[in-house]
């Protein structure tokens, strides 16, 4: 079968296509997926590019979405022919996080050979259904971003109607997370470098927009677009660049949540200002198995389908990421067989 592998020290130029071994049948408790479709993270292009180093040959994506093709002894969650997803920590099935998802030894295109082949053999924790009725190239894109927004704005945000949610850029996980507060009655603000990703992103039902680059104290802009308190939620993507005005924008007791680190991974914050706003900044990295099947119900209810920019062929991945590093792109980049 053909697979997408990454030779080591890493970077774009190292992406082949390979002829491996098929996996064979499953074992007790697995299960064989043939896997259509994946989508594109930061968290991948960042181990694509080999700033976080991996296996020499590994099998690079954390997202896959595909069909199953046949269940080990032991397997009763899934049957054959049903449309599933991967999960970003297999080994993290619900609650709180455990310890050994404090890395990415267990996820797929990281730690283990991910989704960027024809067929799979995993763990039925591996995977979740897919929501009804989505096509594979759509539902490839719920794993990592769009499990994130759903996780930072309900499963810890406790998002309720009429919120205000400040979402950051044009990405994955912001779009999602723009979908996601806007299905469940929230006000959403904005922020961008163009002008014409501001509107498409007020097509998609923005309340309020700012262009960060002629608006660069934007923290002051949301205030008073929200007469002086502050938004409810921060989904922060931009990291060191972008915090002290996320910082800025959320009212006293409220809730950012710290996901990007597209600026770096070092920032200088006022503590002065932390107490002050009495705010929880909390990490996030993906969310558990359980979480992921929450949300593709509630998927299957907000019939909110994913924004996707372009796709491309498994074999263009190196294609696909220099898309990506270019910044051009709106919501998801996808890749298929």
């Amino acid at each position: 079968m053909k697979a997408i592998q990454l030779k080591a020290p890493g970077g774009l130029d190292n992406i082949i296509v390979s002829d491996i071994d098929d996996p064979g049948r499953p074992g007790k408790g697995e299960i064989r997926v043939a896997v259509k479709a994946s989508s594109l993270n930061f968290h991948d292009l960042i181990v694509a590019t080999g700033q976080f180093p991996t296996e020499d040959g590994r099998i690079l994506l954390s997202d896959g979405a595909g069909i199953v093709e046949e269940v080990g002894e032991g397997v009763e969650a899934f049957k054959a022919g049903e449309h599933v997803v991967s999960t970003f920590f297999p080994n993290w099935l619900a609650g709180k996080p455990v310890p050994t998802v404090g890395g990415f030894a267990h996820t797929p295109g990281d730690g283990v050979d991910g989704m960027a082949s024809e067929y799979v053999v995993r763990s039925e924790n591996a995977f979740t259904h897919a929501p009804k009725g989505w096509r594979h190239t759509e539902s490839a894109t719920i794993t990592t971003s769009a499990l994130t927004a759903w996780r930072a704005l309900v499963t810890d945000g406790h998002l309720k109607a009429g919120e205000t949610v400040l979402v950051q850029g044009t990405g994955g996980v912001s779009v999602a997370a723009l979908q996601i507060a806007k299905a469940m009655g929230a006000k959403v603000i904005a922020t961008s470098s163009s002008d014409e990703k501001l509107a498409f992103v007020r097509e998609l039902g923005a309340d309020e927009i700012i262009n960060y680059r002629t608006t660069p104290a934007w923290g002051d802009k949301v205030l008073e677009l929200t007469q002086g308190f502050g938004v409810d939620h921060v989904v922060e993507v931009g990291g060191p660049a972008t915090l002290n005005e996320s910082l800025k924008s959320i009212k006293v007791g409220g809730h950012i949540a710290q996901i990007g680190i597209l600026s770096g991974d070092e920032a200088a914050l006022s503590v002065l200002s932390l107490l002050a706003k009495q705010v929880q900044i909390k990490g996030v990295i993906v969310a558990s198995r359980q979480d992921q099947c929450d949300f593709v119900k509630a998927l299957e209810i907000m019939n909110k389908k994913p924004v996707i920019d372009r796709v491309f062929k498994y074999e263009e991945l190196g294609e696909a990421f220099s898309y990506q590093q270019s910044g051009a792109h709106v919501g998801k980049i996808c890749v298929e067989w």
